[in-house]
């Protein structure tokens, strides 16, 4: 590594969180304008980044309508200076774009590599800067503050670096804020970011730069941590790490990492991380990898008995990424690797004590489950009880009868439900958007009847092996809600009827 590598203590970093902009380059994703501005309401007002890139000029009419609604929030609120879009070196058609949707903001996507500016512009550095200053002396015109995108820089730094510093020094005569350095393609390494930012630090000291990262080598958190060490004081994040291939720095990892490596500040609520994230992954419908750090589902997650053993013992297990800086709550996981720590923490949970012999016997059931591939879950822990110990009490209250489903071409899909509550015998039939959506409307004018309360469903997904054949069973996961979170599971080789088996679970566990 090139130059000294300072202690950064006690400064302020600056997140631009480009989600709804790079973070929608994502294959598949699109944001509708009411998921925007929902998107973009929790980053500046609850998770307090400190700007948001949140469109393309051009792009669509859709994309235009989401910006403007948008724009009219961020004006109401005071935020205009927030939200930026951004736009391209085009006379005046992405300045009027943004003009029209009320943005205040442009980021003005210009040429970072001699190669992108003779190649792909066939224009000369001399005659890129020329139509960069008619776009910015029009958008002067308009009262639109400009930053600036170097485009490919990376490749530039590598390739053409004359021309970088020409760009800079041109552009730095102009009426810019900042001007944006990004590693377009994902090839940098940590040492040579920390070596070209340095270098535009120094040889610049009077501009004012950013740092925006991809992911294709896995190493934008740590690009992004060296570009910080070099100096720069402003990175760009998408929430979970959308954006264009392998995608961009995840939100969540760059805070952690500012903060506990190198004891910066940031005006970021942490506690408010996984809360965007799992919208985030809501509206885009990409999943966030279970064990994707501080967001996944099973991050926080204990699965080896020696670990919660330590964990009783003075914490021995964990570390500076407590669940609850980022609101989430750590969990022993159930399986094979289970020791009776993890599985009395599970217990005392659910308010049940078992003496020695009994938790014993317990385990070593889950240890057998677990090492037949089947998933545990503190759900399922009443009923191993019940099976192990043989206990009379815990026979399942609610049972289910039978049931028919039709579904006809042309006409909503019907569930006919017969269940046993209590030992009284109800039946309903009820019409729905789906088969299981008609299936739960049933069951919800059965409860209506008795006057029991369902909970919420939060999620629902559907897992099939690889491969898998037509007769393949499914593992249907859905996730409920009734003062706190849990989850149940079906199987079946029916999609449809594995909803209905994870579902009749949950009831179950309501009356226990």
């Amino acid at each position: 590594m090139t130059g000294k590598v300072v202690e950064v203590k006690n400064q302020m970093l600056s997140i631009m969180d480009t989600t709804l902009r790079d973070g929608e380059q994502t294959s598949g994703v699109s944001f509708t304008d009411k998921e925007k501005l929902g998107v973009a309401r929790i980053l500046l007002e609850d998770v307090k980044v400190d700007r948001i890139e949140i469109a393309s000029a051009r792009v669509s009419d859709g994309e235009f309508a989401a910006a403007k609604r948008v724009m009219e929030w961020a004006k109401e609120k005071g935020r205009l200076h927030q939200v930026e879009i951004l736009g391209f070196v085009d006379g005046k058609i992405s300045l009027d774009w943004i003009n029209s949707a009320g943005g205040k903001v442009l980021n003005l996507l210009c040429k970072g590599s001699y190669k992108h500016v003779t190649q792909q512009l066939r224009k000369t550095p001399e005659q890129h800067i020329e139509d960069i200053k008619k776009s910015i002396a029009y958008a002067d015109e308009l009262g639109i503050r400009v930053n600036v995108y170097l485009e490919d820089w990376s490749n530039g730094m590598r390739n053409s670096k004359d021309y970088v510093h020409f760009m800079v020094g041109e552009l730095l005569k102009l009426n810019i804020d900042r001007i944006m350095l990004p590693d377009t393609l994902g090839i940098l390494d940590p040492d040579e970011t920390y070596g070209f930012c340095k270098e535009m630090i120094e040889t610049f000291p009077e501009g004012r730069f950013d740092f925006h990262a991809h992911n294709d080598y896995d190493l934008a958190v740590g690009n992004v941590y060296h570009a910080i060490k070099a100096g720069i004081r402003c990175v760009h994040t998408t929430v979970n790490g959308l954006g264009e291939r392998a995608g961009n720095a995840p939100l969540s990892s760059v805070i952690a990492t500012v903060k506990d490596h190198l004891k910066m500040e940031t005006s970021v609520n942490e506690s408010m991380l996984n809360k965007v994230s799992r919208l985030v992954e809501s509206f885009s419908g990409i999943r966030i990898p279970t064990n994707k750090p501080l967001i996944g589902e099973f991050v926080f997650t204990q699965c080896s008995g020696i670990h919660a053993d330590g964990d009783s013992k003075n914490n021995l297990y964990f570390n500076d990424l407590l669940p609850e800086r980022f609101g989430r709550t750590r969990v022993y996981a159930l399986g094979k690797t289970s020791g009776k720590a993890n599985i009395k923490n599970n217990l005392e949970e659910l308010g049940i004590e078992l003496d020695p012999a009994s938790l014993k016997l317990v385990t070593d059931r889950i240890i057998e489950l677990g090492d037949r591939k089947e998933t545990v879950t503190i759900q399922d822990l009443p009923y191993i009880v019940a099976d192990v110990l043989n206990e009379e009490n815990t026979v399942s209250k609610i049972k289910l009868v039978n049931y028919s489903l039709s579904h006809a071409m042309g006409l909503k899909p019907t569930a006919t439900v017969s269940i046993i509550v209590n030992d009284s015998q109800f039946e309903a039939t009820a019409a729905g958007d789906g088969q299981y959506d008609a299936f739960m409307n049933a069951i919800k004018s059965i409860y209506k009847e008795v006057g029991k309360t369902l909970p919420k469903l939060v999620d629902y997904s559907v897992s099939i092996p690889p491969g898998g054949k037509t007769d393949a069973l499914v593992e249907t996961l859905i996730t409920w809600e009734l003062d706190r979170e849990f989850k149940t599971r079906g199987l079946d080789s029916d999609q449809t009827a594995a909803a209905i088996k994870a579902t009749f679970r949950m009831l179950n566990i309501l009356e226990k």
